[in-house]
């Protein structure tokens, strides 16, 4: 049961991803033009994107790894927008290839750094579960990306912007996860421009807020499990008759380097560790519960463009 809870934990965390990725989103319409930052995205017909992407999740002396190529054809939607029509394959699980289902070849995941366009989390109910995690550290790349986009002030090396979001995001899905939630707030620094080779580096760090807004049920869940107070819990089904609870500290750290010349997404990295104290409890209110554990599950992806054709 524990190796299940710990691949699904790490599926929960790459869906909180998607969550936390997608903070209220400004009107990017309007503010496109007061915009500090030296680039916007750029789209023209018949354009097409490519990736590949690799990544690893370890827990303790688990590790699960996968590698995947995202394809995308650019297109407008029916209110002009331009947006990415992205297709997965050829991927790669703990090393083995992996046979995916005539449906999962056909599935589209909608993106886009477009001025008015709002991301959203597409509908994984059908996905299979291999794909959950590239599917939703793409788009965390992405609404990382126009988040910063969306900001004043960013236009030389150094410049920063702390954006405050905080609203706890869940991924529980009331079968298996019965609390799943984080809050976070987003630390953007354009941290280089290079004007000969047309490139900018932007560092976005998903921090704890000073007052996180997770609901923590029980007493001992205060505590903080690091050096901040917590902003990550998750409670699940353990054992007949038990409860998994987990509380600790979230941060992502994401490093995106892009084309200022058009805005697209060159390279991009994500470091995502999370410091849990675990129980497991004998009561739903979390109050009967044998010795905490401690461990740090720790995420991360690197993704690539293919060279452009």
């Amino acid at each position: 049961m524990r190796a299940l809870a710990s691949v699904l934990l790490i599926f929960g965390i790459a869906q909180l991803a998607t969550a936390q990725a997608v903070p209220p989103q400004q009107d990017t319409t309007k503010k496109a033009a007061a915009s500090g930052t030296l680039w916007a995205r750029r789209y023209h017909a018949g354009e097409t994107v490519s990736y590949h992407m690799t990544a690893t999740s370890q827990q303790g002396s688990q590790t699960i790894a996968y590698e995947a190529d995202a394809n995308g054809l650019v297109k407008r939607n029916a209110a002009g927008i331009w947006y990415e029509e992205i297709g997965w394959s050829n991927l790669i699980w703990n090393r083995e290839a992996a046979t995916l289902s005539p449906a999962m070849l056909e599935f589209r995941e909608p993106l886009s750094l477009a001025a008015g366009y709002r991301l959203s989390v597409p509908n994984l109910s059908q996905v299979d579960p291999r794909l959950i995690g590239p599917i939703t550290d793409l788009l965390t790349f992405y609404a990382d990306l126009q988040l910063e986009m969306q900001q004043t002030g960013l236009s030389r090396a150094g410049d920063h912007v702390y954006f405050k979001h905080g609203t706890p995001s869940s991924w529980a899905d009331g079968n298996y996860v019965m609390t799943g939630e984080d809050s976070i707030d987003f630390d953007i620094t354009l941290t280089e421009v290079n004007a000969a080779e047309h490139t900018a580096t932007i560092v976005v760090r998903h921090v704890p807020p000073a007052k996180p807004q997770v609901k923590l049920v029980a007493s001992w869940m205060q505590t903080p499990v690091a050096d901040t107070p917590n902003n990550w819990v998750m409670v699940s089904k353990g054992q007949p008759g038990k409860f998994i609870a987990q509380v600790g500290k979230e941060t992502f750290d994401v490093r995106l380097q892009v084309d200022s010349t058009n805005g697209r997404i060159l390279s991009a990295s994500m470091d995502n560790p999370v410091k849990v104290l675990e129980r497991e409890c004998s009561d739903a209110a979390l109050t009967t519960c044998g010795d905490p554990v401690r461990f740090e599950l720790r995420r991360q992806i690197a993704m690539q463009a293919a060279p452009r054709k």
